[in-house]
């Protein structure tokens, strides 16, 4: 299952091939990196005080159900890798280089949109030392959308990590730009993977763990985001139980199979599952209500602080059938929801790389990145900011109130935190719980 956003006329899209509009979307011109400021940046969009270390680790979650081998309602098992990327504070060296993230753009297995490597550069540095004597650090786990990679919000895992976090973004396997594979595996495994991966970096963060981050996660102090299938996962875990409804398709589409009934609002399984680890999410363009994921006493088991962002146009996951209405029936969490004005669906990633520009390529490699009606990098940094202020309270008890108790229409009044006249085309609403 692809989705893929409406494409541009071939006129305009010469136009972004002749370079009138190449200055908006070469992010890593010059010395702007992912991530930077713009001179009209948010207060909270700004670096923290920490340099940052980043590492890989490959894992295996063992014995997990191989839906892409089910047949006639039997599931085979297999061991499932997982990779994550680590952002943390770190102690660098004054010689140190920043990190050079290796990427694809592309699909796998797609003819029109082969694989097509490209790499960028970070403000992290490769395996540095981690920052000791500052205490735990609160853990954020993070899940890109379909398809996509750990490397797709970098401009986010950096700046959070520099503030005082410890970041684990997932490539989801079946999932990623390099191994895309039939969707029942990413609605399967989204929220098992979220899982397993808090339980991992707590593992990571023990005593005796004898990984560098030893003694420095707070993983009873977690965070977790998402976007579009992300989101889809992380609300899941943080309480939002899927519809029999969406069960019942689910074992439609792959033949008997009933494996993701575990994630369903009625199981009892799933009620076990409930994490009080986790004290915040953050779901951008959350996928699904649209499709009959969630009814409403699904959502009302979503009780767990959430920061909603979606774009007031978005053509993938719906807005107010979709992301709007998954804000307003969360009844029982103290939520808010961000909306950018026109914008579609690709409010969370990256700017697109200069090389989606390059001529040949399909003109989805450059939306796979873009938003039509902002500029990529003022998305970055207002994300920037309403996260840390958001983690901020959630997570570090930090006074961060006022940036959020806020005037909803950005156009009526400058919101506090925005430099004069840039805080347009927004608006934000909070609703409290009802229990």
């Amino acid at each position: 299952m692809k989705f893929r956003p409406l494409l541009f006329s071939l006129s305009l899209f010469l136009i972004l091939l002749n370079g009138l509009l190449i200055p908006s979307v070469h992010a890593q011109s010059g010395n702007f990196l992912y991530g930077d400021q713009l001179p009209d940046a948010p207060e909270l969009s700004a670096r923290g005080e920490y340099k940052v270390g980043v590492q890989t680790i490959n894992l295996v979650h063992k014995n997990q159900v191989d839906i892409l081998n089910s047949k006639e309602g039997k599931d085979p098992l297999y061991d499932r890798p997982i990779t994550i990327e680590i952002w943390y504070p770190a102690s660098v060296s004054e010689d140190a280089k920043t990190v050079v993230y290796d990427e694809v753009m592309g699909t796998a297995g797609d003819t029109l949109r082969p694989l097509t490597p490209f790499a960028f550069k970070g403000r992290a540095y490769r395996d540095a030392t981690p920052m000791t004597g500052k205490g735990k650090f609160p853990l954020i786990v993070v899940s890109h959308g379909y398809v996509g990679s750990r490397y797709l919000m970098t401009y986010l895992t950096e700046n959070l990590a520099s503030k005082g976090y410890i970041v684990a973004a997932i490539d989801h396997t079946d999932s990623t730009f390099k191994d895309a594979n039939a969707f029942q595996s990413t609605l399967l495994n989204r929220p098992k993977d979220i899982r397993f991966i808090i339980n991992e970096m707590e593992k990571i963060g023990a005593i005796g763990s004898k990984n560098k981050l030893e003694n420095l996660i707070d993983s009873n102090n977690t965070g977790i985001i998402g976007y579009s299938m992300g989101g889809y996962g992380v609300l899941n875990v943080g309480g939002a139980g899927y519809s029999e409804a969406f069960a019942g398709f689910y074992t439609g589409m792959t033949g008997g199979s009933t494996s993701i009934s575990v994630n369903t609002a009625n199981n009892e399984e799933y009620k076990k599952l409930a994490d009080d680890r986790i004290k915040a999410i953050v779901a951008f363009a959350p996928w699904g209500m649209e499709r009959g994921v969630w009814d409403a006493e699904g959502l009302k088991g979503l009780k767990t602080p959430t920061f909603f962002v979606a774009g007031s146009q978005d053509d993938i996951s719906g807005y107010e059938k979709g992301i709007k209405a998954i804000y307003e029936g969360a009844v029982n969490a103290d939520r808010f929801l961000l909306t950018y004005k026109n914008a579609r669906h690709n409010v969370a990633p990256n700017p697109p790389p200069a090389e989606a520009l390059a001529l040949g390529l399909h003109i989805d490699e450059y939306y796979r990145y873009a938003e039509p009606s902002w500029d990529q990098r003022k998305l970055n940094n207002i994300n920037q900011h309403f996260v840390t202020a958001f983690l901020g309270i959630h997570l570090k008890n930090q006074d961060y109130g006022k940036f959020l108790e806020l005037q909803e229409n950005s156009n009526e009044k400058d919101w506090t935190g925005f430099k004069p006249r840039s805080s347009t085309g927004m608006e934000l609403l909070h609703a409290n719980p009802t229990n």
